[in-house]
């Protein structure tokens, strides 16, 4: 579920971007009391999700319009399917049509792709994760868009795990120097990440109790002996150049999590549209 306050605000936003403050084409087309029919279709395959975002911009944006909600966030869509209808304001569908488009095609696109990506590691151990790696102001966004594909989430943000990362370990000196600094501040709550190299530094974070290894762009190979070395003792998160063509093999060497950035600061729009009819003129 997403908190009602923080998707208005990102409406809001982004609507103020777009109209500033008159939409010069249909204030000086349209009356206030003109009324229209409009629905969304689906121009591509995949999974829906944004659906009560973009039906949320049009109370913003003017309100006036009833909706009806045809498929349900999470929902399989065709092309050609029906997603909603909505009847009222014709400036109000008019003025919101861009907003709410730009963020149901975005949501539906990271769903789409979150969800081909568990397919395509069925019958594994590995879940799909996501990273940080998300559009500013829009991460909770992405983020529910990937659960809705069917994939997991990974941190919020840098307050929700402690994640050492190579540039950490670099600065620091060694992991178990920064590990050890780590345990003596954090409280009993807090797991502990560590992003590693290669098999020595496996052991090494083996050895310092880390909950979760993050196995950076390691071979295939490398991989399945890190998986044989762990034997369950922390879990493994295998990052870095993953794609759909290698996360199969990726999964098949036993890891516990695949993390993809791609699946939010460069996933592909997910073709929506909004047709409208002419309106009846007050």
């Amino acid at each position: 579920m997403l908190n009602r306050f923080y998707v208005d605000n990102i409406i809001n936003t982004a609507l103020a971007e777009d109209i500033n403050y008159i939409d010069v084409t249909t204030d000086n087309l349209l009356q206030d009391g003109d009324v229209s029919e409009a629905y969304f279709v689906a121009k591509d395959s995949g999974i829906l999700c944004g659906i009560d975002v973009a039906a949320r911009v049009f109370d913003l944006a003017g309100g006036n319009v009833e909706k009806e909600i045809l498929l349900k966030d999470g929902a399989p869509i065709k092309k050609g399917d029906y997603i909603a209808f909505f009847r009222g304001s014709a400036k109000t569908l008019l003025k919101g049509e861009r907003t709410a488009l730009n963020l149901i095609q975005h949501m539906s696109g990271i769903a789409t792709a979150a969800n081909e990506c568990v397919k395509l590691v069925e019958g594994t151990n590995a879940s799909i994760a996501d990273t940080r790696k998300t559009l500013p102001g829009l991460r909770a966004l992405q983020k529910y868009s990937v659960t809705v594909g069917g994939g997991k989430n990974h941190r919020f943000n840098l307050s929700d795990g402690a994640m050492l990362k190579d540039n950490h370990i670099d600065a620091y000196g060694s992991i178990t120097g920064a590990v050890s600094a780590l345990r003596k501040k954090a409280g009993h709550m807090l797991k502990i990440e560590v992003e590693v190299r290669n098999l020595e530094e496996v052991e090494e974070a083996l050895e310092n109790k880390c909950e979760v290894i993050m196995l950076d762009n390691m071979s295939d190979d490398e991989m399945k002996k890190a998986v044989e070395i762990t034997n369950g003792r922390a879990l493994l998160e295998a990052s870095g150049n993953i794609t759909l063509d290698n996360i199969r093999q990726k999964a098949l060497t036993g890891v516990d999590i695949i993390s993809l950035g791609a699946l939010t600061h460069s996933v592909r729009c997910f073709d929506i549209s909004m047709k409208i009819k002419s309106c009846d003129h007050k």
